[in-house]
């Protein structure tokens, strides 16, 4: 589905009680089909909607920042991208797909767009709950952001790789730190959350990473 200037892909069925969406980039989309079929092990009606991203590193990240590695920094457009759900392909959903009007919105994604959905729940309580999977919170000055401006979605998964500390970048090896931290500020904010350890690095089945954290996000009512 054309959705604005983005091809988005919807899975799912209409009249469904929970709208999923993520923020992909060119590299996920193989593995689409087989996050989907994962999320799908679930017994609750959805609608997923993945929105392409042209720009990982400047469409996802919330403000400027210098390369971390490589040479690619970060462009800080995260509220265009934010916009760009809330304006055009929610709506859009809502009306060509008959989704109810309280229909729960999922934001979710796989590091820098598991940060972003992070991030997008700072900004407004449209999103119901968060799936963060492996989201990069070692993202400079992240921590303290959210702490002057708290998540607001009622239920957050959030996960890592338990290797994923362990980098020599010491600027990404903050992420286990950081993630603990989240999640005891958000049980302490009374949030409904879970942080998750997977085996492996940061790029181990992603996807399958990902869909986990949809599925536990919309378990709350079986």
């Amino acid at each position: 589905m054309q959705i604005g200037n983005k091809p988005c892909r919807i899975y799912g069925e209409p009249h469904a009680e929970y709208l999923l969406l993520q923020m992909t980039g060119e590299h996920e989309l193989q593995s689409m089909d087989s996050e989907v079929a994962a999320i799908a092990q679930s017994a609750h009606h959805f609608l997923f909607a993945a929105a392409p991203v042209e720009s990982w590193n400047d469409a996802l990240s919330p403000w400027k920042s210098p390369a971390v590695w490589g040479k690619q920094g970060f462009g800080g457009k995260a509220a265009e991208t934010l916009c760009f759900l809330t304006e055009q392909v929610i709506p859009t959903l809502k009306w060509q797909l008959d989704l109810p009007e309280n229909v729960k919105i999922i934001l979710g994604g796989y590091s820098l767009a598991g940060l972003f959905a992070l991030w997008a729940s700072t900004q407004t309580d449209l999103f119901y709950g968060v799936a963060a999977a492996s989201p990069s919170v070692w993202f400079p000055d992240w921590m303290e952001f959210e702490q002057q401006h708290p998540i607001q979605a009622q239920r957050v998964y959030l996960s890592l790789g338990d290797k994923e500390e362990h980098t020599k970048n010491t600027v990404m090896a903050a992420v286990g730190d950081n993630i603990r931290a989240l999640h005891s500020r958000l049980a302490e904010c009374g949030a409904d959350c879970t942080l998750e350890w997977n085996s492996g690095g940061h790029f181990k089945n992603a996807d399958l990473r990902t869909a986990k954290a949809f599925r536990w996000v919309m378990e709350e009512s079986r």
